[in-house]
Order: C-alpha cells, then sequence, then structure tokens
C-alpha cells in the first residue's frame, strides 16, 4: 500500500527538489500546471523552488508518496505592511502529479495549508481556480469553499479564454463569527433584497 505523508517544508534536498520538478512538469502537461502551459526550462523551474523557500511569508506544503515529492501548495501569508489583510492567507500553486492523484494527497495538502494559517491566526484562507480544473473545484467545495466570484477572462489556453473562480473559507471561531456579523448586516441584508 502507497504511503502518503503532507508536510510543511523548510529545507529541501535537491532530490526533493528533482522531485518537485518532475511532479510539477506532469502536472503542466496534463493541465494543472499553476498558471504554466507547458513546462519550463528544468533550471528556470529548479530556481522558482528554491526561490519560494526564500521569501518569508511563503509556505511549502508538500505531499509525498513513498518519500517522493508528488504534490505541493503554497500557502502565502500576508505582507507585514498590509494591515487591512493581515489575517487572510492564500492558497495558490496547488497540485498534484497526475500519478499520485485519487489518494487523498490534495485533501491532505489543502487540510494542512488550513491547518499552518489557523497556527498563523489567519482568519480566512482565499484561493483562486481555472474552471477546467473541475476535481480541484469539487475538492475545495467539498471542504467547504464558498465560491464569491468568477472572472470569466481568467486565463488564455491553447487560444480560448478560460473562467476562474474565486473561493474563501473561514478559518476557526473568530472567522465564522466575523462572516455571521457580515451577514446580519443592514448592508448586507439590503443588497440580499435588491
Amino acid at each position: 500500500m502507497a504511503k502518503i505523508e503532507i508536510q510543511l517544508s523548510v529545507d529541501l534536498s535537491d532530490s526533493d527538489i528533482g522531485d518537485m520538478c518532475d511532479a510539477a512538469e506532469t502536472a503542466i502537461l496534463d493541465g494543472g500546471g499553476f498558471g504554466w502551459l507547458k513546462p519550463p526550462p528544468r533550471a528556470l523551474l529548479e530556481r522558482y523552488w528554491r526561490g519560494v523557500l526564500l521569501v518569508p511569508e511563503r509556505n511549502l506544503v508538500v505531499g509525498r508518496l513513498d518519500g517522493r515529492i508528488a504534490g505541493l501548495a503554497q500557502l502565502v501569508l500576508p505582507p507585514r505592511n498590509n494591515e487591512a489583510q493581515s489575517r487572510i492567507a492564500t492558497i495558490t500553486s496547488n497540485f498534484v502529479a497526475p500519478w499520485a492523484r485519487g489518494m487523498g494527497m490534495a485533501r491532505g495538502i489543502t487540510a494542512t495549508c488550513e491547518r499552518t494559517a489557523r497556527q498563523h491566526k489567519m482568519q480566512f484562507i482565499n484561493l483562486d481556480v481555472r474552471e477546467t480544473q473541475e476535481a480541484a473545484i469539487q475538492l475545495y467545495e467539498s471542504l467547504g469553499y464558498e465560491r464569491w466570484g468568477t472572472n470569466p477572462n481568467y486565463a488564455i489556453v491553447k487560444g480560448r479564454v478560460v473562467a476562474g473562480h474565486y473561493y474563501t473559507k473561514p478559518l476557526g471561531r473568530g472567522a465564522r463569527k466575523a462572516a455571521a456579523h457580515q451577514e446580519s448586516s443592514p448592508d448586507t441584508k439590503a443588497e440580499k433584497k435588491s
């Protein structure tokens, strides 16, 4: 039976970077490449992953299948100079290699992002996804993410304009209370009636 491990990474070996590049390349070729439509040169991809580890606001969550990195996501915390969004995190660059899908890795990576966000006292977590990534949409909605908007001109893939969906999720009791307060505010009630 395959062994799945999900962890927050602060240090990666050269082998780990190679695994990340392999997983990213196969995910990109399969249409789920977090912005890339074709794999970039390997050296660029290696520099990209090494650079992520240098940014203090970026937390790299990796999923391992039998010890090999097969999926990952970045949990981006707000920069210190953004007081207005100081309690809102974002999940980005979330993918699982096609050969490791269907085993719960994406769910585990997302749950670890949420747990890490809570540890950093975040109240909300946001993400966005192309409309063509149906499995990711089903996963996020099953985990309680609420779609709040759609950009009809989110991406251009193979010459076709693709929409993108934006999601948010409250984290913890304080966030739920804030969301409930917003729902019951006179402004929100007036918007719902119109």
